[in-house]
């Protein structure tokens, strides 16, 4: 049996903000915007070369669900975005306004520093050992 995670919602307020976001800030790619209906649509985001894993892009469709954009995991660091080459894209996230919230940091697993989605969602970015 072979079994993987292709997909993690992410709720947002607005699909668009999120697209630009994920795309221009970070680098991932638009893999799909297929609009579902009047207000839904099925936006998937992924990093280049992620071999299949993608965030699904989940517009929040009522109060519950806005109280978890930005804290998705009470404050923990949700999602973890590995690279091959920490500083280039510390330096380049750092240039496009992302915010980072724990400074780089050299641990047994990697370099590692801890950055904030458009929303407030805690990242790692973390070039393995």
């Amino acid at each position: 049996m072979k079994r993987s995670i292709a997909l993690v919602t992410l709720v947002v307020l607005e699909y668009d903000e999120a697209i630009q976001f994920y795309t221009q800030k970070l680098g991932f790619e638009l893999i799909e915007d297929t609009q579902l209906d009047e207000n839904k649509r099925w936006v998937t985001v992924s990093p280049k070369g992620a071999n299949g894993f993608s965030l699904l892009l989940a517009k929040a469709a009522n109060k519950e669900q806005k109280k978890a954009v930005g804290n998705q995991t009470g404050g923990r660091v949700f999602l973890f975005l590995n690279t091959d080459d920490f500083w280039r894209d510390y330096q380049l996230m750092t240039v496009k306004g992302v915010e980072f919230t724990r400074p780089p940091k050299k641990e047994i697993y990697g370099t590692v520093a801890v950055f904030k989605d458009l929303y407030g969602n805690l990242w790692d970015l973390i070039q393995p050992t």
